[in-house]
């Protein structure tokens, strides 16, 4: 068994490069070696700010012998008078077989041609060397570069190359397309300032050891443990402890080789800053570690942590400088901190007239406009009366008036934080403050959700707003394409209704915001307001199905169910109330787990689909309004109706399930037991009478699920 390590050394690459790149060698690589037929013991992956390596752990020196059996043409084309056609020779030739070793087999089709080749394996190290080129072209990523003349695209120059089949030097090279050529060595590169003389590998095995005597730790958690050991320890040490955001952490561990923390400090005068401001130059800004006196405490120490990439020995020099910048950043987040201070938060509002929302939409002044008007538009529809409703009117109004302070336009990612201090400090009621900030939320996957009703409200308004507006213009999200995150808007407005269980109708208030933008906006609108409306309608059901699927783990088909992916009738439904679909859709995929749902499955889905050839309408659930108990022949119809006169689906769904699991064998009765129908009878009246009787069953059991979308387990 043989090592194979691959190393790729460059300039210094973004830190986001480095999970991007291997992440998709974690995904290329396993596929490509399982192609080959090459099995692995283990394949690591190591990352720094200057390489991306594989270490590739027991494969084989030879690839395995292969016998192959492949398929040829039809005898009767292969064969005329007992001699082989152009074909057959053809076949032979290209398989390297002769005709002799052909096999004539019958199948379904006919009699075929079949012939078994061994296909001999070849040496590992000539695979490698064709299969390594193009994993390092292959790489995606934002913001590829060229340099020097050539026309090779990759995120940074490549400095290096290293490949080792165990102690051998495997030949490669790696050119820019121009002047620059790599050729594979066992040479690397240590750390740049601790260790700057090359850095010779022996063997494959030893890559790990080898660059961490060279100050490089290119073991990614490895890095990850020490940065946070470092800092726990560091900010322990001025009495505090380190809040470790896990993306800033990520991105720390991937502009570092060598970490060594540093302990600065600031003036106490900054702490009088609001603490998201201090954090946010600190994290967003210089990727420092804040340092607070408890690990939930929402204060700050006049402390930081940050994680030199340096000599250790020069902490203090480093601690200095970084002290530098972080007391010139602080100073200017003051500066624009007191001078937003003179106004108001409503008096901001004049300037968002300023702020452009989209070109062809207005400016953020009419965007507000528009979303305090959709605010109402669901407070109506709630019944919201009083001081809650009073309190979305003024947080729909004040929501975006901190675009247009200093602070923010300094810090944007302090959106709405702003707005909300700044709320408090105006004397605004607490719900109009905290909605300012919550309407933003959530702002990514996997973020928290707004807990204040205000906040739910004027949230769910200002994404309606952006998904009406830009869907009107025609820019619908393609492929990974979503400039606007429209998809994060609506996946956000479903979330939301769901967390909180708000009962609103959708539909309706899509129907409403959609007539009220075309009656201003007509001028501007791509879409007819019929058009508009369907896509938006089509968006929201998709994105439910996928909140279904991702956040909820419900089966494919069982989603389908509920939301009507081929009814549009159904499909309007579940708009309507979003509750139900997701109740409906949890509901149905425990009676799947616990077994109740397979026994009134097939029955029950029979009935849902010979009901079609009917035309009863979906909602006629009185079967004595529409069934003729003096047009039965048999009296599995007669027991069959009775069945169905007692069944009740408005109340609870395990109710339900089990009287449907009670007609069960009523229905099996009437479908294939001794006393059975023939559904479709050649007299018209019986015919439909019995297509009614099954049409109000089936639209009872619509009322938990359109039970013709569900796939036998």
């Amino acid at each position: 068994m043989a090592s194979f390590l691959l190393e790729v050394g460059t300039e210094e690459l973004p830190a986001r490069f480095v999970d991007e790149a291997l992440a998709q060698w974690r995904s290329r690589i396993p596929k490509e070696l399982k192609e080959l037929n090459l099995a692995t013991s283990a394949i690591e992956f190591y990352g720094t700010p200057r390489r991306l390596a594989v270490l590739i752990k027991g494969l084989p020196t030879q690839q395995a012998d292969v016998e192959e059996e492949v398929k040829g043409p039809p005898v009767k084309a292969a064969f005329k008078d007992d001699q082989p056609t152009k074909a057959a020779t053809g076949f032979a030739q290209k398989q390297g077989v002769k005709v002799e070793d052909f096999e004539i087999r019958p199948t379904p089709k006919g009699e075929f041609i079949f012939v078994k080749k061994l296909i001999k394996g070849r040496p590992v190290a000539d695979l490698l060397t064709e299969m390594v080129p193009s994993l390092i072209t292959g790489l995606d990523g934002k913001r590829l570069m060229r340099w020097g003349n050539g026309d090779v695209r990759f995120s940074r120059p490549v400095r290096w190359l290293v490949a080792l089949l165990d102690a051998a030097v495997l030949p490669l090279t790696f050119t820019n397309g121009a002047e620059a050529v790599y050729t594979s060595d066992r040479l690397s590169a240590g750390h740049r300032v601790l260790h700057p003389e090359p850095v010779s590998i022996a063997q494959a095995d030893d890559y790990v050891a080898t660059l961490r005597k060279a100050c490089v730790e290119v073991d990614l958690e490895a890095r990850r443990k020490t940065i946070v050991e470092q800092a726990e320890a560091a900010a322990k040490k001025v009495g505090g402890v380190a809040t470790i955001e896990p993306g800033l952490l990520q991105e720390v561990v991937n502009l570092v080789e060598y970490p060594s923390a540093v302990v600065g400090s600031f003036d106490e005068e900054f702490l009088a800053l609001p603490s998201e401001v201090v954090v946010t130059e600190m994290e967003s800004h210089q990727r420092y570690f804040p340092v607070r006196p408890k690990a939930d405490s929402p204060d700050l120490l006049p402390y930081f942590i940050t994680t030199s990439n340096g000599d250790p020995k020069k902490a203090d020099i480093i601690a200095s400088g970084n002290q530098r910048v972080i007391r010139a950043r602080l100073s200017d987040g003051k500066f624009f901190f007191d001078a937003d201070q003179k106004l108001k938060l409503e008096g901001f509002l004049p300037k968002l007239d300023t702020v452009t929302f989209q070109a062809d939409l207005g400016s953020m002044s009419a965007k507000v406009k528009r979303l305090s008007a959709i605010a109402t538009q669901i407070s109506d529809q709630l019944g919201i009366n009083g001081a809650d409703r009073q309190h979305i009117d003024r947080a729909a109004q004040l929501c975006k008036a901190d675009l247009v302070t200093q602070m923010v336009g300094e810090f944007p990612e302090l959106q709405g934080v702003m707005g909300e201090k700044y709320a408090r400090q105006n004397g605004e009621p607490e719900a109009v403050a905290l909605a300012i900030m919550e309407h933003y939320l959530p702002k990514g996957a996997g973020d928290c959700l707004p807990q204040s009703f205000t906040g739910q409200v004027v949230g769910i308004a200002d994404r309606l707003d952006t998904l009406v507006g830009i869907f009107s213009l025609g820019m619908l999200p393609t492929g990974s394409s979503d400039p606007f995150a429209l998809r994060r808007a609506a996946n956000a407005v479903v979330s939301v209704i769901w967390d909180a269980d708000l009962q609103l109708d959708l539909l309706k208030l899509l129907e409403d915001v959609v007539s009220g933008f075309a009656a201003q906006h007509s001028d501007v609108m791509k879409l007819k307001p019929d058009e508009l409306l369907q896509q938006l309608k089509d968006f929201f059901l998709a994105r439910v199905q996928t909140a279904l699927k991702d956040d909820k783990s419900i089966d494919y088909d069982l989603i389908n169910s509920v939301v009507g992916e081929n009814d549009a009738e159904y499909a309007d439904r579940a708009l309507r109330d979003l509750l139900s679909v997701r109740d409906r859709a949890e509901f149905l995929q425990t009676i799947r787990n616990d077994g109740r749902l397979e026994p009134i499955y097939a029955v029950v889905n029979r009935a849902s689909k010979l009901a079609t050839k009917g035309d009863l309408d979906t909602q006629a659930r009185d079967v004595k309004a529409c069934v003729k108990p003096d047009l039965f022949q048999k009296n599995s119809e007669k027991a069959l109706f009775d069945a169905v006169v007692n069944l009740k689906s408005d109340g609870d769904m395990d109710d339900l399930v089990a009287a449907l699991s009670a007609i069960a064998p009523a229905l099996t009765n009437f479908f294939d037991g001794d006393d059975s129908v023939l559904v479709m009878d050649p007299d018209a009246n019986i015919k439909q009478n019995r297509l009614n009787l099954l049409g109000v069953l089936r639209n009872h059991a619509r009322v938990l699920a359109d039970f013709s979308a569900i796939v036998k387990s």
